[in-house]
């Protein structure tokens, strides 16, 4: 008895550790290589236009949601990532946060733009006008963290014991050289070793982001298929080296690396553009920051399912109905991983129509993780609110044009 319970402790320990090294792999090939281009072309254009395109869009508010919606419809997070530090230190508004969260993609959109472009057209193009229209109507009715803020002050008042509740404070601070807790280490340490080191692993995690990106995009043209922990002169080598050292240097950056090139700051690197070498360096430390939230995010979910067998997709392809409403819900996972799942079971015909623009209205994406890190109340918010229309717009459709399995797909 003794020796099967050794074997069984050793196959749940060789699983643990393959659910370890697949998601520390997966999560830089099919996310951060992805955000990593997409940063740096938004970086790149900060540089080009010396931060003027930030100042347009802080002074001309009344496009604020439709920039936030255009960004967040980019495939990836990317896009949607570089506008929470803006809300967080108050150049745009809760509205803008609202519009850039509804109609970001994901990266579930790289699946369904390979496997039913169609189906992808009109999802996020539903999710794209819901996000303009909500993110619009938040701002123009006062629907935003501040109500809310108020809102529960008073509900403290009421249920304490005739006391005074102390106000709630939440996310009313927004700019983030105010905000205490996120500053870790001021200026640059003098060690020069250290700086040397750090430099070193900021090239070659630009070597393993290049890599990873041209791996990941081969990785969707070929249908996303099982790829093997391997290391050898093969697609599935070059996919394991790139994804494992991209996520290690990824991690030395974060808690190290940042220390010593200038980028202290945790969940935003400094905005400036100087030159060149100032844009990359902000771009890797940007998205090495999301990396640690991504791998956390794909360990928690992976272990999750092993360890309670609940089945998402399983839940999500519901009967009737249920089918849109469980998708919005699994929208309200933050990260990817739930989201490709979905996207996966809605090329193999496992889901509706109704319930693929539900999740893609409803999903946040590993945007959400920045303003998590930031400012919890808010991001709770907001998550919330991109959740309501994903209800209204997944039933509607349901309902208008019935489940419709495997429309657009090749």
């Amino acid at each position: 008895m003794g020796e099967f319970t050794a074997l069984g402790q050793t196959g749940l320990s060789a699983e643990l550790l393959d659910i370890f090294l697949a998601s520390v792999r997966d999560g830089f090939v099919q996310v951060s290589a992805f955000v990593a281009v997409t940063v740096l072309a938004f970086s790149y254009v900060q540089y080009r236009t010396n931060g003027q395109l930030i100042a347009r869009l802080e002074s001309e508010e009344k496009y604020q949601p439709l920039v936030g919606a255009l960004m967040g419809l980019t495939p990836g997070c990317g896009g949607a990532i570089v506008m929470m530090p803006l809300y967080v230190r108050g150049s745009v508004s809760f509205g803008t946060v609202v519009a850039t969260l509804i109609a970001t993609a994901g990266d579930s959109a790289f699946v369904i733009l390979v496997l039913a472009p169609e189906a992808a057209l009109y999802a996020y193009g539903l999710a794209f006008a819901s996000a303009v229209v909500f993110g619009y109507g938040i701002d123009r009715f006062g629907m935003g963290v501040d109500r809310i803020d108020r809102a529960v002050a008073r509900v403290g008042r009421t249920v304490t014991d005739g006391g005074v509740a102390a106000p709630a404070v939440g996310s009313q601070v927004h700019h983030y050289e105010d905000q205490q807790g996120c500053e870790v280490d001021g200026p640059v340490r003098d060690a020069p070793m250290l700086r040397r080191v750090s430099q070193a692993a900021l090239a070659v995690w630009w070597v393993a982001a290049v890599g990873g990106l041209v791996a990941g995009v081969l990785y969707l043209l070929r249908g996303a298929p099982e790829v093997p922990i391997v290391a050898d002169a093969t697609f599935a080598g070059a996919f394991t080296v790139f994804g494992l050292v991209g996520t290690t240097l990824s991690f030395y950056l974060y808690f190290v690396g940042r220390r010593y090139v200038g980028h202290g700051h945790v969940g935003r690197a400094r905005d400036t553009f100087g030159n060149v070498y100032e844009t990359l360096t902000h771009a890797a430390m940007e998205t090495s920051f999301v990396t640690v939230w991504v791998i956390g995010a794909y360990l928690l979910y992976e272990y999750g399912i092993l360890l309670t067998g609940v089945d998402l997709q399983v839940f999500a392809a519901a009967a009737g109905v249920l089918a849109p409403v469980g998708a919005a819900l699994v929208g309200l996972i933050p990260g990817c991983g739930p989201q490709i799942l979905l996207a996966t079971a809605y090329a193999e015909g496992a889901i509706p129509f109704s319930a693929l623009t539900a999740n893609a209205i409803s999903q946040d994406g590993d945007a959400l993780f920045p303003l998590l890190a930031i400012d919890k109340k808010a991001a709770v918010v907001a998550s919330i609110y991109t959740t309501i229309p994903a209800l209204v717009v997944g039933i509607v459709l349901h309902v208008a044009f019935g489940p419709k399995f495997g429309f657009g797909v090749l």
